[in-house]
This record gives structure tokens, sequence and C-alpha cells, in this order.
């Protein structure tokens, strides 16, 4: 039998629990706490995610069947879906969102020398929402359609490792364009995302706007504009290889004139379409 520690203490190790100890501090989660505190439960459901289990239940009889592992796996208090229904309810979500964020930040430096597929130096984000079904019976918050209930999972992804550095949880009539005014705006960077969330009036509260945005749109809008300067080839609808779009005035869609500056360059031949700044 292998005497060393397990797998599942080995990857805990890893985690900064300095860090989870000052988020429970922060949101007094262990205020009058006696049994199964909030490193207990944190890990009770890292297991969880970790070995797929699918319900409170599998959860326990999981655990439950190796009750002299529990210690060395860090669980210093017993095991029961009761507890672990009960702090799902009444825990500060807080604490684990804040701490989740801080292993992003790590996370993210490890992967902040990999390259791209694109020939950037610049960080680049994709912002897309998910629909995630729920059953109406028991999630009566979640009401989506008279009969149907549902939430909406809204994540920037950083591609470089693939890591979401900004997760949002709505309902699921929550449109996706109402979340850019959460999103983080990074200076220099790129967002991806796809014709939902297309709204110019958006960008006016952030002059000038610190980032470019970059939209799918299945039909060229059709959005009053005019070009400031072009290297010589641009024909109005497309951006050739070696030219410099510059930012356009919008009319109506984006009230105030916009400063000039360069913010799409195409270096590849390839016609390039572009929808906004």
């Amino acid at each position: 039998m292998y005497p060393g520690k397990l797998v599942f203490s080995q990857i805990m190790e890893h985690l900064p629990l300095h860090v989870f100890h000052q988020c429970v501090e922060r949101y007094r989660g262990n205020f009058k706490v006696k049994d199964f505190t909030c490193l207990d439960h944190y890990l009770c459901m890292a297991f969880a995610q970790l070995t797929y289990r699918e319900s409170l239940r599998d959860i326990e009889a999981c655990l439950r069947a190796q009750k002299s592992k529990l210690y060395h796996m860090g669980i210093r208090s017993s095991i029961s879906r009761n507890a672990i229904a009960n702090a799902n309810k009444i825990r500060d979500w807080r604490i684990y969102a804040d701490f989740a964020y801080s292993l992003i930040q790590t996370a993210r430096k490890l992967y902040a020398g990999d390259s791209l597929a694109l020939d950037l130096d610049n960080t680049v984000y994709a912002l897309d929402a998910t629909t995630i079904n729920l059953c109406l019976s028991m999630f009566p918050w979640a009401e989506f359609r008279t009969t149907k209930a549902a939430v909406k999972l809204h994540t920037l992804l950083d591609l470089r490792g693939n890591i979401p550095s900004f997760i949002y949880i709505s309902d699921g009539r929550l449109h996706e364009v109402n979340t850019l005014d959460l999103v983080p705006l990074e200076p220099g960077a790129f967002y991806v995302m796809d014709r939902g969330y297309l709204d110019f009036t958006a960008v006016v509260p952030f002059p000038p706007f610190p980032g470019l945005l970059c939209h799918s749109c299945k039909v060229e809008p059709e959005i009053p504009a005019r070009l400031f300067r072009t290297n010589g080839s641009f024909n109005g609808n497309h951006v050739r290889s070696d030219d410099s779009a510059y930012r356009r005035q919008f009319g109506e869609a984006l009230p105030g004139k916009a400063p000039q500056g360069e913010v799409l360059r195409c270096r590849k031949r390839q016609n390039a379409r572009f929808s906004d700044q």
C-alpha cells in the first residue's frame, strides 16, 4: 500500500489556504459554527467536483465509505448531506467567489507567456453567455418560461490558457447586451463577442474606449460612418493588407465626436470586415 499522501491532499497543497482564511474572516464565515467549517465545506465540494459526484447523497456515500481517510484529506468534520445542504444554503457565497478570483489571478500569471494563434501581444478575451436549464419545481426563483427555469452564465474567457477572468450568473431573461456594463475593461485588450452584444451606445461612458470590440455579425450592419484616414486601398467596405483603419463617427449611434486614433491594422493579405470601432 502506498504510504504517502493522498492524491487529493497533494492537489490541495497548491491552494493558498492563508488567502482562503482571509476570505472567511472577511465575511465571518465561521461565526457561531461548531462543526463543518468553511474549509471542510470547500474541501467536500472540491472533492465532488474533481470526482464528478452527481448529488449530495453521492458525496455523502463516497466520503463515508472511507472515513479513515478524511483526516488525511484535511476534512475534520463528519460528513452528512444535511450539513452540506445547510452550508450551501446559508454560507456567504462571496467567500468562495473571492477565493476563486485569487486562484484565477494566480493561474493567469502562469499562462501569461503562452503564445496565441494570432500575431498579437495584447490580451485577447472572448465574451459569451450560455443558458443552463433547471427544474422549475426545484428552482422556482429561476423562472424563465411558464414551464421552465433557467439561469444564464456570462463568462469572459482569457484565451491565453482558456482561463475565465470574469463570471456573472443572472436569470435566464437577462439579455447579453445588458452585461456590458459589468464586464471589467482592460486597456489595450481585445474583446471578441457575438452579435448579441452589439450596442454602440455601451461604449459611450468610456471615452476613449480602452479596448477594441470585435463583433461577429451574420449581416453587415448599415451604419452611417465616415473614415478619417487610410493608407490608400480602402474601398469603403474592406481593409486591404497593410492598411490602417481609423476611428469613425457614427452619427446618432455614438453621440459626440470620436477622437482620431488607429484601432485596427490588417497585416495579412485578406479582406477584413469590421462593423464598429
